[in-house]
């Protein structure tokens, strides 16, 4: 039993924003636990498809470069998955933008951009993607999907994200309301809350060695996330180790939401 728990053997999986930062480390993940394909996608088509040529090296990885912000881009999306698979089994919604400004500042259009593609976008990829994630889906091999929320969205302090927050909280509660509605097609719905981690969106951080440092500072495990940290959490949550897990949200932030 041990040795098939944290397996991907098998699995059809796809994830949004798969070309990099967190994306790219799930994606990667799943493909050395044994997934049969890992579908990425992104915005931009040669960064997508670059990263699954990289990916290749682990497994099966396909690039889709669509844009998930978008109805058009959630169509072409599912239209064509639906052209080459008869049934997904994993789908993880990771695509997601941020956008800083100070309270008396905050614009409309950051509101609207950022509640868009990290909550509506979700939402609707899983609606339209439910008929191949229940094709396959049984009591006893549940279909999964796993949004990407934050601990932004469970502490008080936005730093500036006002809707970034917002809508990873969003997030976190939307998972729940799937998970409660899906159940029934056996398809289990989680979320995992990430800490601070390497990627684009950390970069002001990550760069600023003193800032760095002092952040460091403050997180109770003195130091942030590995691509290993945010890909065995999907990994359980995706593979048969999660069987028994729905609705909930993970965080995975080295002890952050304990002390803010």
């Amino acid at each position: 039993m041990f040795n098939s728990l944290f397996s991907m053997q098998g699995k059809t999986c796809v994830i949004t924003g798969g070309s990099r930062g967190l994306g790219y480390f799930m994606a990667r993940g799943f493909l050395e636990a044994g997934a049969a394909r890992v579908y990425i996608s992104a915005r931009r088509a040669e960064a997508c498809e670059a990263a699954a040529e990289e990916l290749s090296q682990y497994g099966d990885c396909v690039a889709l470069p669509c844009d998930v912000a978008t109805a058009e881009g959630i169509t072409q999306l599912v239209q064509t998955l639906s052209s080459r698979e008869d049934h997904i089994d994993v789908l993880v919604n990771n695509a997601g933008t941020a956008w800083g400004a100070e309270f008396g500042q905050f614009p409309e259009k950051g509101w609207d951009k950022v509640m868009d593609l990290n909550v509506k976008s979700p939402f609707f990829l899983t609606q339209a993607l439910t008929p191949l994630l229940k094709k396959n889906a049984t009591a006893d091999n549940y279909s999964a999907v796993i949004n990407v929320g934050s601990i932004a969205g469970i502490v008080g302090n936005g730093l500036d994200n006002f809707s970034y927050a917002t809508s990873k909280s969003a997030i976190h509660q939307l998972t729940r309301v799937l998970a409660t509605e899906l159940a029934s097609d056996f398809i289990r719905v989680n979320a995992i809350a990430p800490g601070r981690f390497y990627s684009k969106m950390t970069e002001f951080l990550s760069s600023d060695q003193e800032a760095f440092d002092a952040e460091v500072e403050t997180i109770p495990m003195k130091r942030w996330g590995e691509p290993s940290d945010i890909a065995g959490v999907a990994i359980m949550l995706a593979s048969p180790a999660g069987a028994f897990i729905t609705g909930q949200i993970l965080p995975v932030d080295g002890g952050t939401t304990l002390v803010n």
